[in-house]
């Protein structure tokens, strides 16, 4: 198909925006949809893990998939440099006590990989001298609050955003990259296979740290613009989008038990809804139907695989090949 070619974006998260970005840098006349524009949606309810080593060694799930997250995070740096976003390089700490950490050198083993051991320094969080960890020298962050500068990125390469759903006929290419939203569902069957989990986040205002993510069993803490991060819940089945108090009050219990620091300090709550595959890698490529590409089920590695997504999403839209990771990322792989 020659240029210009019109694609209509559904869906304004990190998935959406990269789409959008790799698009627009190609020539493409690109309009970016998404009702909730002026409020944050489950990308900018995040803390920005680029860590596919932490990921893969704490979640059974993204395991299998360490190969491609390792590749997903080779195109941050010259994603981050393109749109002015700062990396944080500082890695993470794995916490626990001398069994988990056992167990996790042990899984780092069975990957291929050796995590030297380390004592992370007193801090705010109130670890204590006899805090011990493994040290991911590799994983890396973005504050989520980059997404803002995204979208500012989007509007200088000439992405026009709109809050209504795209017209028919309006574009040439559809791609939808809308989360747990099944509202495309008539135009992308496959997205019945998705199903929504709700995250909630905590934010600690009066606290600053700054230093490696510290994962911690049922609780992580991570720096933030505007106070402590601290994460993060996962509710399988869940798809509203308010905040829960008493589950934001289990996580903040949890938190407690890992960083006793954060016991009795003031908190506030976000949440957000992403959605999952069966094998929790997202759906990126063509449809079944013919003018729809699909870019989501990003479940909790969203903004690590955004750019990777962005050129897979590229090359299918302009009939390039889309690359080695396309066939693991297909859509159309749940088919029965």
């Amino acid at each position: 198909m020659s240029l210009p070619l019109r694609v209509a974006v559904a869906g304004a998260g990190v998935f959406g925006l990269a789409s959008a970005l790799r698009l627009a840098r190609a020539g493409a006349v690109v309009t970016l949809h998404d009702p909730g524009l002026a409020r944050p949606n489950a990308s900018a309810v995040a803390a920005g893990m680029l860590a596919p080593v932490s990921e893969a060694l704490t979640d059974p799930t993204a395991a299998p998939h360490l190969d491609l997250l390792l590749a997903a995070q080779d195109y941050w740096p010259g994603f981050a440099e393109a749109y002015g976003l700062r990396l944080d390089q500082s890695g993470a700490i794995l916490l626990g006590d001398a069994a988990r950490l056992e167990a996790l050198g042990v899984a780092a083993k069975g990957l291929g990989l050796v995590l030297p051991d380390t004592a992370p320094k007193p801090s705010t969080l109130g670890l204590g001298e006899q805090s011990a960890g493994l040290l991911v020298s590799g994983d890396w962050r973005v504050d989520a609050g980059e997404l803002t500068r995204l979208v500012q990125a989007a509007q200088d390469l000439g992405v026009l955003l709109e809050t209504e759903p795209p017209r028919a006929g309006g574009h040439d290419l559809l791609v939808i990259a809308t989360g747990a939203s099944r509202d495309f569902q008539d135009q992308a069957p496959e997205l019945a296979s998705l199903t929504p989990i709700k995250g909630h986040i905590l934010r600690y205002p009066t606290l600053t740290y700054q230093g490696p993510v510290l994962r911690g069993p049922g609780a992580y803490a991570a720096p933030g613009r505007a106070g402590l991060l601290v994460g993060a819940t996962m509710e399988v089945g869940e798809g509203r989008e308010d905040v829960d108090l008493q589950v934001a009050a289990g996580l903040a219990a949890r938190a407690d038990a890992v960083f006793p620091g954060l016991a009795g300090q003031v908190w506030s709550a976000a949440a957000g809804v992403r959605a999952a595959t069966p094998d929790g890698m997202p759906m990126v490529g063509r449809s079944a139907r013919p003018g729809v590409i699909l870019a989501c089920g990003a479940r909790r590695n969203g903004w690590l695989l955004a750019p990777l997504v962005g050129e897979v999403v590229a090359a299918c839209a302009l009939g390039h090949e889309p690359g080695p990771w396309a066939a693991r990322l297909d859509p159309r792989r749940f088919e029965a």
